[in-house]
Protein backbone atom coordinates (compact mmCIF):
# COMPACT_ATOMS: atom_id res chain seq x y z
CA UNK A 1 0.00 0.00 0.00
CA UNK A 2 1.13 3.48 -1.10
CA UNK A 3 0.65 5.50 2.61
CA UNK A 4 2.24 1.90 4.33
CA UNK A 5 5.55 2.33 2.21
CA UNK A 6 5.59 6.15 2.06
CA UNK A 7 5.67 6.58 6.23
CA UNK A 8 7.96 3.66 6.20
CA UNK A 9 10.30 4.98 4.05
CA UNK A 10 10.08 8.77 5.38
CA UNK A 11 10.43 7.88 9.02
CA UNK A 12 13.31 5.93 7.98
CA UNK A 13 15.05 9.23 6.86
CA UNK A 14 13.29 11.67 9.05
CA UNK A 15 12.99 9.87 12.95
CA UNK A 16 13.76 11.84 15.39
CA UNK A 17 16.43 10.14 17.60
CA UNK A 18 14.66 9.71 20.90
CA UNK A 19 15.71 7.88 24.08
CA UNK A 20 12.63 5.43 24.20
CA UNK A 21 13.52 4.39 20.62
CA UNK A 22 16.49 2.71 21.97
CA UNK A 23 14.88 0.23 23.99
CA UNK A 24 12.48 -2.56 22.93
CA UNK A 25 11.72 -2.79 27.79
CA UNK A 26 8.51 -2.61 28.12
CA UNK A 27 8.49 -0.24 31.09
CA UNK A 28 10.80 2.47 29.26
CA UNK A 29 8.46 2.61 26.40
CA UNK A 30 5.18 2.27 28.81
CA UNK A 31 6.50 5.26 30.61
CA UNK A 32 7.08 7.35 27.93
CA UNK A 33 4.00 6.22 26.29
CA UNK A 34 1.46 7.81 29.60
CA UNK A 35 4.53 10.65 30.00
CA UNK A 36 3.68 11.83 26.30
CA UNK A 37 -0.11 11.42 26.40
CA UNK A 38 -1.80 15.25 26.30
CA UNK A 39 2.19 16.34 26.26
CA UNK A 40 4.58 17.33 23.36
CA UNK A 41 7.82 15.50 22.93
CA UNK A 42 9.89 19.01 24.24
CA UNK A 43 7.99 19.10 27.05
CA UNK A 44 8.07 15.53 28.10
CA UNK A 45 11.79 14.79 27.43
CA UNK A 46 12.76 15.98 30.58
CA UNK A 47 10.38 14.05 32.50
CA UNK A 48 11.01 10.92 31.18
CA UNK A 49 15.17 11.59 32.01
CA UNK A 50 13.39 12.62 35.28
CA UNK A 51 11.55 8.98 36.18
CA UNK A 52 13.87 6.74 34.42
CA UNK A 53 16.78 8.06 36.54
CA UNK A 54 15.17 8.16 39.56
CA UNK A 55 13.22 4.70 38.83
CA UNK A 56 15.14 2.51 36.61
CA UNK A 57 12.97 -0.17 36.87
CA UNK A 58 9.29 -1.00 37.88
CA UNK A 59 10.03 -1.92 41.51
CA UNK A 60 11.66 1.14 42.07
CA UNK A 61 8.80 3.04 40.91
CA UNK A 62 6.28 0.62 42.56
CA UNK A 63 8.47 1.55 45.91
CA UNK A 64 8.10 5.10 45.67
CA UNK A 65 5.97 7.12 47.83
CA UNK A 66 2.71 8.73 45.42
CA UNK A 67 4.07 11.72 47.03
CA UNK A 68 7.45 11.64 45.49
CA UNK A 69 6.37 10.39 42.08
CA UNK A 70 3.22 13.28 41.98
CA UNK A 71 6.53 15.54 42.53
CA UNK A 72 8.03 14.13 40.20
CA UNK A 73 5.57 14.56 37.82
CA UNK A 74 4.86 18.63 39.04
CA UNK A 75 4.18 20.94 36.19
CA UNK A 76 3.03 17.77 33.91
CA UNK A 77 -0.91 17.83 34.62
CA UNK A 78 -3.42 15.52 34.10
CA UNK A 79 -2.16 14.14 37.47
CA UNK A 80 -4.31 11.50 37.25
CA UNK A 81 -1.74 9.38 34.55
CA UNK A 82 0.69 9.66 37.42
CA UNK A 83 -1.28 8.06 40.16
CA UNK A 84 -2.80 5.28 37.75
CA UNK A 85 1.31 5.10 36.85
CA UNK A 86 2.13 4.54 40.43
CA UNK A 87 -0.88 2.40 41.20
CA UNK A 88 0.09 -0.16 37.74
CA UNK A 89 3.60 0.00 38.49
CA UNK A 90 3.00 -1.84 42.30
CA UNK A 91 0.55 -4.08 41.13
CA UNK A 92 3.34 -5.36 37.62
CA UNK A 93 6.01 -5.24 40.56
CA UNK A 94 3.74 -7.30 43.14
CA UNK A 95 1.21 -9.22 41.49
CA UNK A 96 3.55 -10.48 37.89
CA UNK A 97 6.83 -9.91 39.25
CA UNK A 98 7.64 -7.46 37.37
CA UNK A 99 6.71 -8.67 34.09
CA UNK A 100 4.88 -6.94 31.63
CA UNK A 101 1.30 -8.82 29.99
CA UNK A 102 3.02 -9.23 26.40
CA UNK A 103 -0.47 -8.65 24.23
CA UNK A 104 -2.68 -6.34 23.62
CA UNK A 105 -5.40 -8.24 25.12
CA UNK A 106 -4.02 -8.25 28.84
CA UNK A 107 -2.16 -5.13 28.66
CA UNK A 108 -5.63 -2.93 28.16
CA UNK A 109 -6.84 -4.51 31.55
CA UNK A 110 -4.18 -2.62 33.60
CA UNK A 111 -5.15 0.71 35.32
CA UNK A 112 -4.40 3.67 33.24
CA UNK A 113 -4.00 1.48 29.74
CA UNK A 114 -6.24 2.50 27.34
CA UNK A 115 -6.69 1.24 23.82
CA UNK A 116 -3.79 3.78 22.31
CA UNK A 117 -1.35 2.70 25.10
CA UNK A 118 -1.86 -0.61 24.61
CA UNK A 119 -1.17 -0.72 21.19
CA UNK A 120 1.79 1.42 21.32
CA UNK A 121 3.38 -1.31 23.73
CA UNK A 122 2.14 -4.48 22.14
CA UNK A 123 4.02 -3.32 18.64
CA UNK A 124 6.99 -1.83 19.94
CA UNK A 125 7.92 -4.49 22.40
CA UNK A 126 6.48 -7.35 21.51
CA UNK A 127 5.72 -7.31 17.54
CA UNK A 128 1.99 -7.48 17.84
CA UNK A 129 0.17 -6.12 15.10
CA UNK A 130 -2.18 -4.03 16.33
CA UNK A 131 -2.47 -0.63 15.28
CA UNK A 132 -1.66 2.58 17.17
CA UNK A 133 -4.49 5.79 17.12
CA UNK A 134 -3.32 9.12 19.17
CA UNK A 135 -3.92 12.87 17.93
CA UNK A 136 -0.90 12.77 15.36
CA UNK A 137 -2.35 9.20 13.59
CA UNK A 138 -6.28 11.20 13.51
CA UNK A 139 -4.54 13.94 11.63
CA UNK A 140 -2.94 12.24 8.91
CA UNK A 141 -5.66 9.25 8.17
CA UNK A 142 -8.18 12.34 8.22
CA UNK A 143 -6.70 14.50 6.15
CA UNK A 144 -5.06 11.54 3.42
CA UNK A 145 -8.18 9.72 3.44
CA UNK A 146 -10.73 12.88 3.35
CA UNK A 147 -12.48 11.45 6.49
CA UNK A 148 -14.55 14.36 8.37
CA UNK A 149 -15.99 11.99 11.14
CA UNK A 150 -15.30 13.51 14.22
CA UNK A 151 -12.69 12.32 16.17
CA UNK A 152 -13.72 12.90 19.26
CA UNK A 153 -17.03 10.96 18.43
CA UNK A 154 -17.67 7.12 19.37
CA UNK A 155 -17.96 6.20 15.22
CA UNK A 156 -15.05 8.26 15.04
CA UNK A 157 -12.91 5.93 16.95
CA UNK A 158 -13.88 3.02 15.85
CA UNK A 159 -13.97 4.14 11.87
CA UNK A 160 -10.23 5.77 12.74
CA UNK A 161 -9.17 2.39 14.08
CA UNK A 162 -10.02 0.34 11.10
CA UNK A 163 -8.30 2.34 8.89
CA UNK A 164 -5.14 2.48 10.65
CA UNK A 165 -5.41 -1.19 11.42
CA UNK A 166 -5.68 -1.84 7.62
CA UNK A 167 -2.59 -0.08 6.67
CA UNK A 168 -0.27 -1.31 9.02
CA UNK A 169 2.37 -2.89 8.87
CA UNK A 170 1.91 -6.23 9.97
CA UNK A 171 5.20 -7.56 9.34
CA UNK A 172 6.80 -4.82 11.12
CA UNK A 173 4.43 -2.94 13.06
CA UNK A 174 6.68 -1.43 15.48
CA UNK A 175 8.72 0.52 12.95
CA UNK A 176 5.01 1.50 11.35
CA UNK A 177 3.58 2.71 14.19
CA UNK A 178 6.22 4.89 15.06
CA UNK A 179 6.46 5.93 11.59
CA UNK A 180 2.62 7.71 10.91
CA UNK A 181 2.85 9.18 14.81
CA UNK A 182 6.30 10.42 13.84
CA UNK A 183 5.12 12.01 10.40
CA UNK A 184 1.58 13.71 12.14
CA UNK A 185 3.98 15.04 15.01
CA UNK A 186 6.95 16.54 12.30
CA UNK A 187 5.42 16.62 9.04
CA UNK A 188 1.48 16.36 9.25
CA UNK A 189 1.46 19.03 11.72
CA UNK A 190 -1.91 20.33 13.12
CA UNK A 191 -1.63 24.31 11.78
CA UNK A 192 0.27 25.31 8.43
CA UNK A 193 1.73 21.68 8.13
CA UNK A 194 4.37 22.36 4.44
CA UNK A 195 2.66 20.39 2.35
CA UNK A 196 4.11 21.05 -1.06
CA UNK A 197 7.21 19.20 0.88
CA UNK A 198 5.13 16.03 1.78
CA UNK A 199 5.27 13.05 0.56
CA UNK A 200 1.87 11.92 0.14
CA UNK A 201 0.71 15.13 -1.61
CA UNK A 202 -0.28 13.52 -4.61
CA UNK A 203 -2.67 11.66 -3.24
CA UNK A 204 -3.91 13.53 -0.29
CA UNK A 205 -7.43 13.78 -0.18
CA UNK A 206 -7.28 17.00 2.12
CA UNK A 207 -4.68 18.15 -0.30
CA UNK A 208 -6.61 18.25 -3.59
CA UNK A 209 -9.63 19.63 -2.23
CA UNK A 210 -7.94 21.96 0.23
CA UNK A 211 -9.12 21.13 3.20
CA UNK A 212 -6.04 20.86 5.40
CA UNK A 213 -6.82 23.31 7.56
CA UNK A 214 -10.57 21.75 7.97
CA UNK A 215 -9.25 18.55 8.89
CA UNK A 216 -9.54 16.00 10.96
CA UNK A 217 -13.20 17.35 12.69
CA UNK A 218 -13.93 17.51 16.14
CA UNK A 219 -17.78 17.70 18.01
CA UNK A 220 -18.06 21.07 19.72
CA UNK A 221 -17.54 20.69 23.49
CA UNK A 222 -19.31 22.38 25.98
CA UNK A 223 -17.61 26.10 27.15
CA UNK A 224 -15.18 25.41 30.39
CA UNK A 225 -16.87 26.33 33.38
CA UNK A 226 -15.39 29.41 35.61
CA UNK A 227 -14.84 29.23 38.75
CA UNK A 228 -12.96 31.91 41.69
CA UNK A 229 -10.26 30.77 43.77
CA UNK A 230 -8.96 32.82 47.12
CA UNK A 231 -6.19 31.24 47.94
CA UNK A 232 -5.26 32.17 52.15
CA UNK A 233 -1.42 32.24 51.98
CA UNK A 234 -0.66 32.37 55.91
CA UNK A 235 2.20 33.68 56.98
CA UNK A 236 3.59 33.55 60.42
CA UNK A 237 6.44 36.04 62.75
CA UNK A 238 8.05 32.34 63.00
CA UNK A 239 8.12 31.40 59.25
CA UNK A 240 5.64 29.40 59.16
CA UNK A 241 2.95 28.67 56.69
CA UNK A 242 -0.18 26.67 55.91
CA UNK A 243 -0.92 23.34 53.43
CA UNK A 244 -3.37 21.10 52.77
CA UNK A 245 -3.73 18.45 51.03
CA UNK A 246 -6.92 17.93 47.83
CA UNK A 247 -8.70 15.08 49.23
CA UNK A 248 -11.24 12.98 47.41
CA UNK A 249 -11.94 13.11 43.59
CA UNK A 250 -11.51 15.41 40.94
CA UNK A 251 -8.26 17.96 39.88
CA UNK A 252 -5.00 18.11 41.97
CA UNK A 253 -5.81 15.23 44.12
CA UNK A 254 -3.38 14.63 46.44
CA UNK A 255 -1.68 17.64 45.76
CA UNK A 256 -0.96 20.35 48.27
CA UNK A 257 -2.39 23.82 48.17
CA UNK A 258 -2.90 26.97 50.39
CA UNK A 259 -6.14 26.96 52.28
CA UNK A 260 -8.79 27.51 49.95
CA UNK A 261 -12.21 29.76 49.35
CA UNK A 262 -13.83 28.92 46.46
CA UNK A 263 -16.63 31.06 45.64
CA UNK A 264 -18.97 31.80 42.60
CA UNK A 265 -17.60 35.34 41.45
CA UNK A 266 -14.65 37.45 42.42
CA UNK A 267 -14.07 37.88 46.33
CA UNK A 268 -13.43 41.63 47.63
CA UNK A 269 -11.39 41.79 50.73
CA UNK A 270 -14.42 43.14 52.84
CA UNK A 271 -16.09 39.90 51.93
CA UNK A 272 -12.92 38.33 52.96
CA UNK A 273 -12.16 39.50 56.03
CA UNK A 274 -16.02 39.00 56.72
CA UNK A 275 -15.57 35.44 56.39
CA UNK A 276 -12.90 35.10 58.42
CA UNK A 277 -13.03 37.22 60.69
CA UNK A 278 -9.62 39.01 60.09
CA UNK A 279 -8.30 42.79 61.21
CA UNK A 280 -7.55 44.98 57.61
CA UNK A 281 -3.90 45.03 58.58
CA UNK A 282 -3.31 41.70 58.41
CA UNK A 283 -4.37 40.97 54.89
CA UNK A 284 -3.59 41.88 51.67
CA UNK A 285 -4.12 41.00 47.57
CA UNK A 286 -1.07 39.90 46.04
CA UNK A 287 -2.09 39.76 42.70
CA UNK A 288 -4.48 42.74 41.74
CA UNK A 289 -6.00 40.96 38.48
CA UNK A 290 -7.00 37.00 38.76
CA UNK A 291 -4.47 34.87 37.65
CA UNK A 292 -6.62 32.70 35.16
CA UNK A 293 -5.26 28.97 35.29
CA UNK A 294 -6.95 27.00 32.03
CA UNK A 295 -8.02 23.36 32.61
CA UNK A 296 -9.64 21.09 30.06
CA UNK A 297 -13.12 21.84 31.31
CA UNK A 298 -13.02 24.71 33.82
CA UNK A 299 -11.00 28.15 33.97
CA UNK A 300 -9.83 29.21 37.61
CA UNK A 301 -9.27 32.79 38.46
CA UNK A 302 -7.25 33.06 41.05
CA UNK A 303 -6.20 35.42 43.69
CA UNK A 304 -3.72 35.21 46.72
CA UNK A 305 -4.58 36.39 50.01
CA UNK A 306 -1.25 37.16 51.88
CA UNK A 307 -2.43 36.79 55.89
CA UNK A 308 0.56 37.66 58.61
CA UNK A 309 -1.01 36.34 62.05
CA UNK A 310 1.07 34.32 64.89
CA UNK A 311 -2.08 32.15 64.72
CA UNK A 312 -2.09 29.77 62.12
CA UNK A 313 -4.93 27.21 61.43
CA UNK A 314 -3.31 23.47 61.88
CA UNK A 315 -1.28 21.90 60.23
CA UNK A 316 1.13 24.32 59.69
CA UNK A 317 4.49 23.82 58.28
CA UNK A 318 8.23 25.85 58.37
CA UNK A 319 8.69 27.46 55.19
CA UNK A 320 11.93 26.84 54.29
CA UNK A 321 9.68 22.95 53.30
CA UNK A 322 7.45 24.25 50.99
CA UNK A 323 8.94 23.33 48.27
CA UNK A 324 9.01 19.16 48.97
CA UNK A 325 5.58 19.22 48.70
CA UNK A 326 3.70 18.08 45.81
CA UNK A 327 1.90 21.06 44.23
CA UNK A 328 -0.28 21.97 41.00
CA UNK A 329 1.91 24.39 38.78
CA UNK A 330 -0.53 26.99 39.87
CA UNK A 331 0.88 26.98 43.50
CA UNK A 332 4.22 26.22 42.58
CA UNK A 333 4.45 29.07 40.72
CA UNK A 334 3.43 31.77 43.08
CA UNK A 335 5.77 30.24 45.56
CA UNK A 336 8.57 31.17 42.94
CA UNK A 337 7.13 33.93 42.17
CA UNK A 338 6.57 35.44 45.80
CA UNK A 339 10.33 33.81 46.88
CA UNK A 340 9.22 32.83 50.34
Amino acid sequence: MHITKTLTYWYSINKRFLPWRKTKNPYYIWLSEIILQQTQVKQGLPYYEAFVSQYPTVFDLANATEENVLKLWQGLGYYSRARNLHATAKYIAKELNGKFPESYKELIKLKGIGDYTASAIASICFNEATAVVDGNVYRVLARYYGVSTAINSTQGKKEFKVIAQEILDTNNPAEFNQAIMEFGAIQCKPKNPDCNICPLNETCSAFKHNKVNVLPKKNKQSKPVKKYFNYLVYISPKGETVLEKREGKGIWQNLYQFPLIESKQPLAINELKSQLKINEQHITLYNDKSIVHKLSHQHLYTKFWIIKSDMLPEPSIPIHTIHKYATPILIKNFIDDFNF
